[in-house]
């Protein structure tokens, strides 16, 4: 026996309008939440540009804001930043635009504090084994690796 809730067009809409205001959301998250809710796809495409239209819904202001939060607060590098707006299909211009809103003076420095507070927590006698497991911490934060082993060799 299927429980789930059903929706008419009007309560979705209402409901997806909450669910963006609440939080930037990108259309691939948009698209699975009318999904979860059993859309049939010409609803979901009708809800998707009235949202758009509406902008509740704007790809650019999504990928700026997540940019700004995961590098402020994540303290995620570029590659990272870029591999993550790619898996939720932003647009290549999009994230262009996003990237630029970080200053590349506090992003130098933010890879200086990281890679400064790493050596400090990494225990390892042995330089290069401290220096690889401090690189890999950057590395999988999305950090370039010329930058990281530029840094690296001012401290090591």
């Amino acid at each position: 026996m299927n429980l789930q809730k059903t929706y008419t067009v009007d309560e979705a809409q209402k409901k997806l309008e909450r669910y963006c205001a609440y939080q930037e959301r990108c259309h691939k998250e948009v698209k699975a939440k009318l999904l979860e809710m059993r859309m049939i796809p010409e609803a979901i495409d009708q809800i998707i540009v009235h949202l758009i239209g509406h902008n509740y819904l704007n790809e650019e202001r999504f990928a700026k804001t997540f940019v700004r939060g995961k590098f402020r607060i994540k303290k995620w590098g570029k590659n990272r930043l870029v591999s993550e707006l790619k898996h939720r299909d932003i647009s290549r211009y999009a994230i262009e635009s996003a990237l630029k809103e970080i200053d590349e003076t506090e992003y130098d420095l933010t890879l200086d504090n990281l890679i400064k507070k790493r050596l400090g927590q990494v225990k390892e006698n042995n330089v290069y084994r401290k220096k690889r497991k401090v690189a890999d911490y950057a590395l999988y934060r999305g950090w370039e690796s010329h930058l990281v082993y530029e840094k690296l060799k001012q401290y090591i």
